[in-house]
């Protein structure tokens, strides 16, 4: 049983709330696979030159994830009213999704399942 009345235990929870600046993008079509190809190359590195390395990647998750980064830089920016030139990103992952199951005819009336992956991407900065 909690200890305390609803708005004290609340207020001990909002207490311990991140406040870095982040962006999320939930449902993405992408593998968390594919995604994590992307985002192992961004993470630790500044937020200018992960937004170049993004920008360059060739894979389809680096759009997803270029956005992403541009949306949590402009968070940290109005929000936070903190300074573009010292962002880094001091975390990025990417967590399983809900699957959607499709069915794919083959021969003599089999069908074969294909499963449409989805990925749910975050992406923490921070100010050095």
């Amino acid at each position: 049983m909690a200890k305390g009345h609803r708005s004290q235990i609340k207020r001990e929870r909002n207490a311990q709330k991140d406040t870095r600046p982040s962006a999320k993008l939930s449902y993405a079509r992408v593998s968390v696979q594919k995604a994590c190809f992307v985002l192992d190359a961004i993470r630790g590195k500044d937020a200018n030159t992960a937004l170049a390395i993004v920008t360059y990647n060739p894979r389809y998750a680096s759009e997803l994830i270029a956005k992403l980064l541009k949306s949590a830089i402009a968070n940290a920016e109005n929000n936070n009213g903190m300074d573009v030139n010292n962002l880094y990103v001091a975390e990025c992952y990417a967590n399983k999704g809900p699957t959607m199951k499709r069915i794919h005819p083959r021969a003599q009336g089999r069908a074969y399942r294909i499963e449409k992956r989805m990925s749910h991407i975050t992406i923490v900065l921070d100010e050095r």
